[in-house]
C-alpha cells in the first residue's frame, strides 16, 4: 500500500514555522526504512498495512511534541501484492505522456 499523509500540530509555540515539527515526523517516516517521499504538501510511505500506519502513527506523536493538538490528513492506495508503486506509478505516468508525445 502507498499512504500519503499531512500531520500539523496546533497550541504549540507561537510563532513556530512549523519546519521543525514537519521534521521530526519525517525523520520518523525515514528511520523506518521503509520506501518514502517527501514533497511541499505529504509524504508518502510505502509497506504493508500495520507498518505503513505503525510509521504514521509514530509521525503523528513525533508532531504532537509540537502542540497540544494533531490535524491529521492520510490518503492511501491499498493494492495488495504490489510493491514499489511509489516509483512505478510515477514511472507510468510519464510513460504514457511520453506515448502522446505533448
Amino acid at each position: 500500500m502507498l499512504a500519503a499523509f499531512s500531520v500539523w500540530a496546533s497550541g504549540g509555540k507561537t510563532g513556530d514555522s512549523g519546519h521543525g515539527l514537519v521534521a521530526d515526523a519525517v525523520k520518523v517516516v525515514r528511520a523506518s526504512g521503509l520506501p518514502n517521499h517527501t514533497d511541499a504538501m505529504f509524504t508518502t510511505v510505502e509497506g504493508e498495512w500495520d507498518e505503513v500506519f505503525d510509521v504514521i502513527h509514530r509521525a503523528t506523536d513525533a508532531a504532537l511534541t509540537h502542540g497540544t493538538r494533531v490535524d491529521l490528513i492520510i490518503k492511501a492506495d491499498i493494492r495488495p501484492g504490489h510493491r514499489g508503486e511509489l516509483t512505478g506509478k510515477v514511472a507510468r505516468l510519464e510513460q504514457a505522456i511520453a506515448a502522446d508525445g505533448k
